[in-house]
């Protein structure tokens, strides 16, 4: 971002709105300005839309006294911190309790979710992860590695193994809380061989470290000081794990792992690696509080797509008192788009589980993995497949994956080759399943 976004008013910034005597009256005025205030514009917003600048410091005080009649407060010692929950986020996590904690439906019919299909977000989420804190590699080329299992081959891929394999960590760990050990552990997996040893799974020991633009050197946010670190992740991990059935602080779930989302950025505890580790944190503490279905939605892909928006959300909460309002809107949109981008991935596989369905039902000496790794083979008939790629893309030990392949090739529908050290297998044109395939597919055709 090369330009950072207008202040508030000075006059505004820290106190309560008490005059307000200079509001207009006008009542299409006000509609107005409540519509501007449900949409939770920010300052510099208005600046487009209002270009009187006394009518827009009226309209600004309005909007916050609309606010500070709605802030929730949230109990954390070092920082000052509210948010407002607006129209369109109790909509959205109404929408959010019904669908990401439960069966997904389509056409009201509960859907399969294959293991593989979270392999695949758990790549997507790894390879966006890493694009946003500045790896420079192509999406095919990243995924391609993860797929094949292959080794980084400079530190842009390094950042992209090391955050698939921060996501898969979070996945076993989901059921334990939070600690500033689980938190250095997380920030351990994601740096690993991409920062100096010294840096790598440690909070940072000097206050050299800013947000800043990288190519205007414009500084975005100044972090608390690396003496108030400790003391600050402490409090953030018993607010993690405070009760959430104590009614009167309670905090919606997913708004919760957004506010976590949020600390982790702010506070900024590490040399590098803060956002990687944040994002992380985030997907952690939703898993945790059984909303499942996150495992299958990359939303740092949604983000990689408003990265500007993104660093927006961080600024207009801290310019505007620590409202995190505007972050946590931001995260809502991302997820939602996630969720929809899920529902579209899932409707566009429903044909696979189809094939993958009738290849049992031809042969019954295979299982439903079996049956998927058969069928990826056919689709990609002309490309060698390797065990170690079967292990990545199901998520299954070694042995698995290598008695899956030979029990094809022993059944005849795939063919088995030596190269170099390794065997490599590839689809059985000659096969009667093949065939068969091949004459269903003309049938469609024609």
């Amino acid at each position: 971002m090369k330009k950072l976004p207008e202040k508030p008013p000075a006059e505004w910034d820290n106190k309560r709105i008490r005059n307000i005597t200079q509001i207009p009256q006008d009542p299409d005025f006000i509609k107005e300005v409540t519509e501007y205030n449900n949409r939770y514009l920010a300052w510099d917003d208005l600046k487009y839309r209002i270009t009187d600048p006394e009518k827009r410091k009226a309209a600004w005080a309005l909007m916050k006294i609309l606010r500070e009649m709605h802030y929730e407060n949230i109990s954390f010692s070092s920082l000052i911190l509210r948010y407002s929950t607006t129209p369109e986020i109790s909509r959205s996590l109404h929408i959010f309790d019904q669908y990401l904690s439960g069966n997904i439906r389509i056409q009201d019919k509960t859907i399969r979710l294959e293991e593989s299909y979270i392999i695949n977000s758990l790549r997507e989420e790894a390879i966006a992860s890493s694009m946003l804190e500045g790896a420079v590699t192509t999406h095919k080329a990243a995924k391609e590695m993860l797929r094949k299992g292959t080794k980084p081959e400079n530190k842009s891929e390094q950042m992209v193994v090391n955050n698939y394999r921060a996501m898969q960590y979070i996945r076993e760990q989901k059921d334990s809380p939070l600690t500033p050990e689980f938190i250095l552990t997380i920030h351990r997996t994601v740096t690993e061989k991409t920062l100096e040893d010294a840096s790598v799974g440690r909070f940072r020991r000097n206050d050299e470290i800013v947000v800043a633009d990288p190519v205007t050197g414009t500084v975005h946010h100044t972090p608390p000081k690396h003496t108030e670190i400790p003391l600050m992740i402490e409090e953030l991990c018993r607010f993690a794990n405070a009760d959430e059935e104590d009614s009167r602080t309670f905090i919606h779930p997913i708004i919760k792992g957004i506010i976590l989302h949020f600390l982790i950025g702010y506070i900024h505890p590490f040399e590098d690696g803060n956002g990687r580790t944040a994002r992380s944190i985030f997907y952690w503490f939703v898993l945790s509080r059984g909303y499942w279905l996150f495992e299958y939605m990359p939303i740092s892909r949604t983000i990689l797509k408003s990265k500007k928006n993104y660093a927006l959300a961080y600024l207009h909460t801290e310019y505007d008192e620590m409202d995190l309002t505007y972050f946590i809107l931001y995260n809502i949109r991302c997820i939602g788009n996630a969720r929809e981008d899920l529902l579209l991935y899932i409707t566009d596989k429903q044909s696979d589980q189809k094939t993958t369905t009738a290849i049992i039902k031809a042969i019954r000496d295979i299982n439903q993995r079996q049956a998927e790794i058969l069928r990826e083979m056919m689709e990609r008939s002309e490309e060698f497949f390797t065990i170690r790629e079967i292990v990545e893309t199901y998520g299954v030990v070694y042995q698995t994956a290598r008695n899956d392949l030979l029990h094809l090739a022993d059944l005849g529908y795939i063919t088995k080759e030596k190269r170099g050290r390794e065997f490599m297998f590839i689809f059985n044109e000659g096969c009667a399943l093949w065939k068969n395939n091949e004459k269903n597919s003309q049938k469609m055709k024609s």
